[in-house]
């Protein structure tokens, strides 16, 4: 056993000296105290930063092809809300299509729209499959005689106003084909109603709105849709809202609708702005100067667009004032993240999933204003830790370029494009290995200090070499 410990003494690495001997062989001075405080100190910072760098995460990212396990993965799943202050629901219309010529005809079912009134306030819900098919009657002759509804323009439509309780009027151009499909059956009601309620404070009107004396008025209501009949009573404000009407185009169905005002003026019914005359569940006449449209859809991973514009197949539109400017409140692509996802998610990752949202953009008045969003679409995928126990998490941020079109004789309309990328952009955390920790621990404590041996071994030499000079009288 004495062998066995004499033998393991020879490969002893870290001979010391005798204690006998450590005085005689070894001296401590005042330059290499003051190095090994200062190098102590150093190894501390050292060792500390290195504990930080240890306990903090970092983010690696890489970029790979995307590929589809199965068909279902070929679609892609996009989230938008978007309002219009001065497109009615009634008008607004939602298309789709993509690059690869498929066209979305389903899109209407899968659309919400509401009403707004013109301080953005929602109104009520819009159902295109509840709306009122628009009826002409085809085969209505002229009116014979004196025209029965006022002819209006700027100078009499205030004083008009303020003489009747309830002024039903016909905004119109003379060139729409359904305003002339519209002008006798007009003229046949309002005849209807004075005979059958002479008394009543109630008059059928009209106004051209090609006319110089009434395009401003025109103007002041809005109109950039023919024929479009407002409802203005006598105790409208500056902040009333006008409903219009978008029931059947017939004498006894404009008829019936006048009516109803007539009932409420009686007090037989109560004051409403929401008509339905023939009681079929369908409003004849409501309130809503703009509308909100919101939807979610399943598209190709395919380049494509949705394009939101005005269509009627009742009405012919003045493009001039068509005004489609929008607050785009969401738009994102992929299924809607919870709130774990949200903070998993670096936040540049989050920050470009709703890059669109809460943007606004304006028309420029009595120009057909066009506008383009290219939206360029990537899927983030992010990998948290093992430890953290959680999913990665999917999420598609993109990049939004907009622009303006401004053409006379254009469209206005609003034209979403996106292009999925087909690519991943992976994003996992990394956390320092403890070996490695170690690594550095042992680095730092052996650098240093062999660092500070060197600077003590020159600095004492220095010394020496000083004072062996200024003893010879070599330093003047």
């Amino acid at each position: 056993m004495a062998a066995v410990l004499v033998g393991l003494k020879s490969v002893d690495f870290y001979r010391k000296l005798k204690r006998d001997l450590q005085s005689e062989l070894t001296e401590a001075s005042i330059a290499g105290a003051a190095l090994s405080v200062v190098a102590a100190l150093f190894m501390i910072g050292l060792v500390i930063a290195e504990f930080s760098a240890y306990l903090s995460v970092t983010t690696e990212s890489k970029v790979i092809l995307d590929h589809f396990d199965s068909s279902s993965d070929d679609t892609l799943q996009v989230n938008f809300n978007v309002s219009f202050p001065h497109l009615k629901c009634e008008y607004a219309s939602v298309d789709a299509t993509n690059f690869m010529g498929t066209h979305d005809a389903g899109l209407s079912a899968r659309v919400s729209k509401v009403r707004l009134d013109k301080n953005g306030r929602t109104v009520g819900r819009h159902d295109d499959t509840k709306q009122k098919e628009i009826r002409h009657t085809t085969d209505e002759t002229p009116h014979e005689g004196p025209a029965i509804s006022i002819n209006l323009n700027t100078d009499i439509f205030e004083p008009t106003h303020q003489k009747y309780d309830i002024m039903l009027v016909n905004f119109f151009a003379p060139w729409c084909h359904w305003c002339q499909r519209l002008e006798p059956v007009w003229e046949k009601s309002g005849a209807t109603i004075m005979q059958k309620h002479p008394d009543a404070q109630i008059i059928l009107a009209k106004v051209d709105c090609t006319h110089p004396s009434s395009e401003s008025l025109c103007i002041k209501y809005r109109i950039d849709a023919f024929p479009t009949i407002l409802v203005f009573r006598k105790d409208d404000t500056g902040k009333s809202e006008h409903e219009s009407y978008h029931g059947e185009r017939s004498i006894p169905a404009i008829t019936g609708w006048a009516e109803n005002f007539v009932k409420q003026l009686k007090r037989e019914i109560p004051k409403t702005r929401t008509v339905d005359a023939d009681k079929d569940g369908q409003a004849d006449s409501h309130t809503g100067v703009g509308c909100m449209i919101s939807g979610l859809l399943h598209v190709q991973k395919a380049p494509g667009m949705l394009v939101i514009q005005a269509k009627s197949d009742g009405h012919e539109f003045n493009w001039e004032t068509m005004d489609v400017s929008h607050t785009a409140n969401h738009l994102s692509f992929g299924p809607f993240l919870s709130e774990t996802d949200w903070m998993v998610m670096p936040p540049h990752i989050a920050a470009s999933v709703g890059s669109l949202d809460d943007k606004s953009y304006a028309s420029d008045q009595h120009v057909p204003t066009t506008h383009e969003h290219y939206v360029k679409v990537v899927k983030h995928e992010v990998k948290p830790p093992s430890a953290w126990k959680v999913n990665s998490v999917q999420a598609y941020g993109y990049t939004v370029h907009s622009n303006n079109i401004q053409k006379s004789g254009e469209v206005p309309t609003v034209r979403l494009n996106y292009d999925i990328l087909p690519i991943v952009v992976e994003f996992s955390e990394k956390k320092q290995a403890f070996y490695h920790f170690i690594t550095q621990l042992c680095a730092i404590v052996g650098g240093v200090f062999t660092v500070a041996g060197i600077v003590a071994s020159i600095t004492d030499k220095g010394i020496n070499m000083v004072k062996k000079k200024q003893e010879l009288g070599k330093l003047g």
